[in-house]
């Protein structure tokens, strides 16, 4: 188990700690026996790649749920967070339901039915979560909450035997299944690995690679506006446009080619499917390679050329991936915000991180410059939409509580 104040430091994180435990005697009746952290997570390259078989370097970050819980014996799970109404429902019922589409009960629900599909046996647990994620920041509080639940399950009831990976497809399940949104992979492994991490989703059972940090930046998060509510649609375009294009090859995923075979078909592609979907392609191949490059540049101390694949990554993603902004829409937040960091950013790289289409610009800012960037990119977005942020090398976990005021 790991100590909060070991990933946080100093009273704050025990000031948390023990605002949660105090939340959780008034909802229970008792004091918590667990406590729990779950990450946000920034991705560092590998844009809409993971659903196709691709490679990712991403990185679990500083922010968290945290949550409070004990298990219980009635087989229920009643999960209480601020002002929202409690989650409740038995771990004996577990089956899709079509009215908790889009809500936090289906990834639950979703969550236990995936475990329960591999063969463990569980109870139900009482919880309450606390989030300090950056709201809007494009920084997976979804997938972070996903993990946070599969992990819950793991410490109480199988003895913290439940592989990382199998955290991550948890929720990835419970996403695409139940709550109905389609994601990858990259989200939930990013948080239940923790660290830095090169990810090969190539095969059934990713190859991961840890990686080590660049030292002496940290990340500065922009949040730029703009509601995700009305784009999943966009989203769901990457993936069936880039799987039109390995359909020509009669193929599943674009893994399964190679940038040649795309090159050689070209004309005949084109035909067959959108110019839109042929780039988008492209960038799925070429941002193959920047993570190879990326995570070599920082393995072998090459600083300056681990920033260049990260440029790179932005700028395909604004060119051939075509996720910055709302086709069709003026409004174009995150390509102001990348204009933006061009001009006042001295040193470091920046990118637009995550889904894309609105939301946020990640940013490495030499140690020290981080006030005067962030500073700049909040006259513009407001003060609060910008975060001063750090990797963090633990994923999802548990707290200890004996050694710690709570």
């Amino acid at each position: 188990m790991q100590g909060y104040s070991e990933l946080y430091g100093g009273e704050g994180a025990r000031s948390r700690k023990g605002r949660l435990a105090a939340e959780f005697k008034e909802q229970f009746g008792e004091a918590p026996a667990y406590f729990f952290s779950s990450p946000g997570r920034a991705e560092i390259v590998g844009n809409h790649t993971d659903h196709n078989g691709g490679k990712v370097l991403v990185s679990a970050i500083s922010c968290d749920v945290m949550a409070a819980v004990s298990p219980r014996s009635d087989g229920n799970v009643v999960i209480a967070s601020g002002a929202y109404y409690p989650i409740r429902f038995s771990v004996h019922d577990l089956s899709v339901r079509e009215r908790e589409r889009g809500r936090s009960i289906s990834l639950v629900r979703g969550i236990l039915r995936y475990l329960s599909g591999l063969g463990y046996s569980f109870g139900g647990f009482s919880c309450v979560t606390h989030s300090n994620i950056f709201r809007g920041a494009g920084v997976s509080s979804s997938a972070a909450f996903e993990v946070l639940i599969a992990e819950i399950v793991n410490e109480l009831y199988l003895g913290g035997r439940l592989p990382a990976m199998d955290k991550a497809r948890a929720g990835m399940y419970a996403e695409n299944d139940y709550f109905g949104k389609p994601c990858g992979l990259l989200d939930q492994a990013g948080i239940a690995l923790g660290g830095l991490s090169e990810i090969d989703f190539s095969s059934r059972e990713p190859l991961v690679a840890p990686v080590p940090a660049p030292e002496g930046y940290r990340l500065v998060l922009t949040n730029t506006g703009g509601s995700h509510a009305k784009l999943t649609n966009h989203y769901a375009d990457i993936r069936r446009e880039m799987g039109e294009v390995a359909a020509f090859f009669h193929k599943k995923y674009l893994f399964e080619l190679s940038e040649r075979d795309l090159l050689e078909a070209l004309p005949e592609l084109r035909q067959k499917v959108s110019d839109r979907a042929v780039l988008r392609a492209f960038h799925f191949f070429e941002e193959n390679k920047r993570v190879e490059l990326a995570a070599r540049a920082l393995r072998e101390g090459d600083t300056a050329l681990f920033f260049e694949q990260v440029l790179s990554s932005g700028e395909s993603s604004l060119k051939y991936l075509q996720n910055c902004f709302i086709p069709g829409d003026t409004f174009e937040p995150v390509v102001i915000a990348l204009k933006l960091s061009e001009k006042v950013l001295r040193g470091g790289a920046y990118r637009m991180m995550g889904g894309g289409f609105t939301g946020t610009v990640l940013a490495f800012c030499p140690a020290g410059g981080e006030e005067r960037y962030s500073r700049e990119m909040a006259r513009v977005f407001g003060k609060e939409n910008v975060f001063v942020t750090d990797l963090r090398a633990e994923g999802a976990c548990a707290l200890s509580v004996s050694n710690e005021n709570h």
